[in-house]
């Protein structure tokens, strides 16, 4: 089920995802080296957040990146001050408009439903970014001026020619968003969900802010993906479940062969 490649380096990988703690991962394909919501700060205090492990690897060990993901810049969690300053040397991040408009350049602001393509050096056309929705607590919980909950959180499809089609959920908590996007994007191949069920007291009676074991096995079930990679489940004292609890989830959903998990910093396939 975990059929690892090898350690984190800046060896392009052909088709491959390696976690490097949190939510932080590294995506290689077509010849593309993408890092999603960059966090790099040792483990400490956070303002009212943990950090209980540093990651993996450190942005040395990552190399030269071509493209940074952030679902959202709001929160210490998915891109912490080294983070930032990562995504700010990047050639290209791309996140959602009002993230976009807090980081700067080299930030892209995408809407749900649009797309950014990025060429891809392997010569068989472009890296497509689409952002999808997320919803980054309850359905039912008050929604801010732009019509978010908690604040402004994109996910991502990443898709070309040759290349499987990937799913990255950033911090959502909706299997209803879920669903539009299985709708809209009918051919997910692999899915990387953050399924931590992170919780704060001070937040929606202490409910999710993304997605549980149970809720991630779902969407897996939804998206009809043949790879899931979770992550955002450790690293971080605010998350209320771990590794074992998305397993046991999955399991008794009848899906642990979807599942691929790794020692953080070795490089799984993103294929079956």
């Amino acid at each position: 089920m975990n059929e690892t490649i090898n350690s984190t380096g800046p060896a392009r990988q052909d088709r491959a995802i390696t976690v490097l703690g949190g939510p932080t991962a590294v995506i290689d394909l077509g010849g593309l080296r993408v890092v999603s919501d960059p966090t790099f700060d040792a483990a400490g205090p956070q303002g009212y957040l943990t950090k209980t492990a540093g990651p993996a690897a450190g942005e040395d060990v990552v190399g030269p990146v071509d493209l940074v993901l952030v679902s959202h810049e709001a929160h210490p969690d998915n891109l912490d001050e080294r983070g930032r300053a990562f995504a700010k040397s990047a050639p290209l991040v791309l996140t959602g408009p009002l993230s976009a408009r807090r980081l700067g350049s080299p930030a892209v602001g995408l809407a749900p439903w649009t797309a950014h393509s990025v060429p891809r050096p392997d010569g068989a056309g472009d890296l497509t970014v689409l952002a999808v929705p997320a919803v980054h607590g309850p359905e039912d919980a008050e929604r801010d001026a732009d019509g978010n909950v908690n604040c402004e959180v994109i996910g991502f499809v990443l898709s070309g020619q040759g290349l499987p089609t990937v799913y990255v959920s950033g911090d959502n908590a909706s299997l209803r968003t879920v669903v539009e996007i299985s709708r809209r994007v009918p051919d997910i191949d692999a899915a990387v969900l953050h399924a931590g069920a992170a919780r704060v007291p001070a937040k929606f009676d202490g409910r999710p802010l993304t997605l549980d074991g149970h809720r991630a096995a779902a969407a897996a079930a939804v998206l009809g993906a043949d790879v899931v990679v979770p992550v955002h489940h450790d690293g971080w004292a605010h998350f209320s479940e771990g590794l074992p609890e998305i397993e046991l989830a999955f399991r008794e959903a009848g899906l642990s062969a979807l599942l691929r998990v790794a020692p953080h910093g070795s490089w799984l396939p993103l294929v079956p």
